[in-house]
């Protein structure tokens, strides 16, 4: 059985399931609240400092390159994040585009395949592990995408 949660915390909103065995029970984040919190640490650090490299970014916020990208294309959906060169700022996004495009690839193999792994998504998709991260979090941020607990994205 499961349970959903939502909690509301300064203006996200992270949903968590909790899957009920008869022997445990286990609090699980969706995808939309784990991208979201990541995506939140990457904002606050740009809105600190102004502009930043990437690689500070990535070693700041503590997060590994996938986190790092998927963050990255949750704001980008939000229109929040620029990258000029291999820096990042606040103002207008210039990388609606391309991951916006990266994640429309993403949602119609979904919808064709109804689940799918990474390196699934990546082959059908033909773009980086990078770009596949950015689209899910872009994904995320509309509240489009999940995954399941053997890491297969799916569309909610």
């Amino acid at each position: 059985m499961n349970i959903n949660i939502i909690i509301f915390l300064d203006n996200l909103i992270l949903p968590f399931y909790i899957t009920l065995d008869e022997h445990w029970r286990m609090l699980v984040r969706s995808v939309m609240s784990q991208y979201g919190e990541k995506a939140g640490r990457v904002w606050h650090i740009v809105n600190e400092r102004s502009e930043v490299d990437e690689q500070t970014l990535k070693q700041t916020a503590m997060l590994s390159k996938e986190d790092f990208h998927a963050a990255i294309g949750w704001l980008a959906r939000e229109g929040k994040i620029r990258k000029t060169g291999t820096c990042y700022s606040l103002d207008d996004t210039n990388l609606s585009d391309d991951i916006g495009t990266v994640a429309g690839r993403i949602w119609k193999i979904l919808d064709i395949w109804e689940d799918a792994d990474l390196q699934t998504l990546k082959k059908l998709s033909d773009v980086t592990d990078e770009e596949i991260y950015a689209g899910l979090g872009w994904l995320a941020r509309e509240g489009k995408v999940d995954k399941t607990e053997q890491n297969r994205y799916y569309i909610k």
